[in-house]
């Protein structure tokens, strides 16, 4: 029953959604989760050691690419939003944008020849990459975030929005893991060509990423008419809050500022490591493609596993506490591979469980503490902005990515890491790269993971400060419906 005290938020038919339609909703973050992880994971070493790229000419592609894929969000965001027609103002970005998304990043995965000349070469590589992410990201934005914003439009209710994302982010998380035993057995299919690897597993991993799209669009596009037939009856005739003005308004939020200083922290020792680890198993502990990839396997498993149980242990102790304890098993796990010896095989997949287990924290928590600085905000300033906070975290993993990417790249450069083509043999790096690769590994993100530990420790809305917010908030909410002036 609704209370008579609070007004009602509710659709005029906030019927709950069939399995069907949340299938097909969760269905929508698939090709995502797929080439995003496959492009976190392999397009670096792909760079360097299948085009031929010196590792700081790579690092610099990736950091434009994400840079522009950062830029491009509030962009495709604003158009979005001013789409109309008769599906909706959604799903055509979705429609239109599949299977150039697919396309786009199939062709990531190629190697032209521009000249015989190898710097020439290079050159053409360089500009080749650069402007096939451009478009990528492009499309990879006009799917995915269109997509996003579905969750708002498809129902009203608190709790099948919660119900909705655990649908999401199944589906993410088993893309990631799924891509990942993809790559594994077409690596094991098709032995010593690792041209033909690649371009088979962007082949592959390009159409499966492009159906679940038209599945999302054909199993919620009933609901998501008749919001956008109930959305048109009741329009907000308001102004958009200006772009600058939103800055003002997250940025002079104190706990928010802390918030994005542990995901920044969190999600950079995540590509960091996302990205060295082929690297390592390679070339330090002299092991193959499939072993790499096994590696990162058992992190990702093992994070999924523990969402689950640190959601769990955080109802009973707390969001810092789980943090606290995930980040030093963590950091257990780094410094653990920098002190990892050639050999030592069944060691290093213990330490990437263990890593999973801090790895699980980065997605959990960060993401369960925005809740309560948009209601924190609410307080103070009597609206709430959830998309000003959630813009800004997807503009930060994003930015994480590329920062990670890059630097990756660029220590791998000046420490002179002997980059290959497909078609020759591994060399032996020197000793000045396998420092530096052991380095990125451990000490690096030990000190970034470190820093997001001492921010947590700042955070300030604990269990009992966020009690007391609610109370206020349900207080003004009660006053507001009653009339009555709120107590100060």
């Amino acid at each position: 029953m609704n209370n008579p005290a609070f007004p009602d938020r509710t659709l005029p038919n906030p019927q709950k959604l069939n399995l069907s339609t949340k299938l097909a909703y969760g269905a929508g973050d698939l090709g995502p989760a797929i080439t995003a992880n496959i492009l976190a994971v392999f397009l670096l070493i792909f760079f360097t050691n299948v085009a031929g790229l010196p590792p700081g000419t790579a690092g610099s592609i990736l950091l434009i690419s994400k840079i522009w894929d950062a830029i491009n969000d509030p962009i495709i965001g604003w158009l979005s939003d001013r789409t109309s027609s008769r599906w909706g103002r959604r799903h055509p970005w979705m429609l239109f944008g599949a299977i150039p998304f697919g396309l786009f990043f199939f062709l990531q995965w190629v190697v032209p020849r521009f000249s015989d000349n190898p710097n020439t070469n290079q050159w053409g590589l360089f500009w080749y990459y650069v402007a096939i992410a451009f478009l990528f990201n492009n499309f990879y934005t006009a799917v995915n975030l269109p997509y996003t914003t579905l969750t708002a439009e498809l129902t009203q209710d608190y709790d099948e929005r919660t119900s909705l994302n655990s649908f999401r982010f199944a589906f993410s998380i088993g893309g990631s893991i799924f891509s990942l035993l993809l790559a594994l057995g077409i690596f094991n299919l098709i032995q010593n060509n690792p041209t033909r690897q690649y371009l088979v597993l962007g082949g592959v991993c390009a159409v499966i990423s492009v159906l679940p799209i038209y599945w999302c669009v054909w199993g919620t596009h009933k609901r998501v008419q008749e919001a956008e037939r109930q959305r048109q009856e009741t329009v907000d005739s308001s102004d958009p809050i200006p772009y600058f003005q939103q800055l003002k308004i997250a940025f002079s939020n104190r706990p928010f500022l802390y918030v994005i200083g542990i995901y920044l922290c969190s999600w950079l020792a995540v590509q960091n490591t996302v990205a060295v680890i082929p690297y390592f198993v390679k070339n330090w502990m002299g092991l193959t493609d499939q072993d790499f990839t096994k590696v990162v396997m058992a992190v990702q498993v093992t994070g999924l596993i523990m969402l689950f149980v640190w959601s769990a242990v955080s109802r009973r102790v707390g969001k810092k506490a789980v943090y606290f304890m995930g980040m030093t098993l963590w950091i257990i796990a780094e410094v653990g591979l920098f002190f990892l010896q050639p050999g030592q095989v069944g060691l290093m997949y213990f330490l990437a469980v263990l890593a999973g287990f801090g790895v699980a924290t980065a997605y959990l928590i960060p993401w369960s503490m925005i809740p309560d600085v948009i209601e924190l905000d609410e307080l103070h300033t009597g609206q709430r902005r959830e998309g000003i906070f959630y813009g800004f975290m997807v503009l930060l993993q994003k930015v994480a990515l590329a920062i990670g990417l890059f630097l990756v790249g660029v220590a791998l450069q000046y420490s002179g890491f002997i980059s290959t083509t497909g078609e020759q043999p591994a060399p032996t790096q020197p000793e000045s790269a396998l420092w530096a690769i052991r380095l990125l590994i451990g000490p690096i993100p030990t000190v970034i993971l470190l820093i997001g530990l001492f921010l947590a420790y700042l955070y300030p809305i604990t269990r009992e400060v966020h009690t007391e917010i609610l109370l206020q908030l349900q207080e003004r909410k009660r006053a507001d419906s009653s009339g009555l002036p709120v107590k100060e």
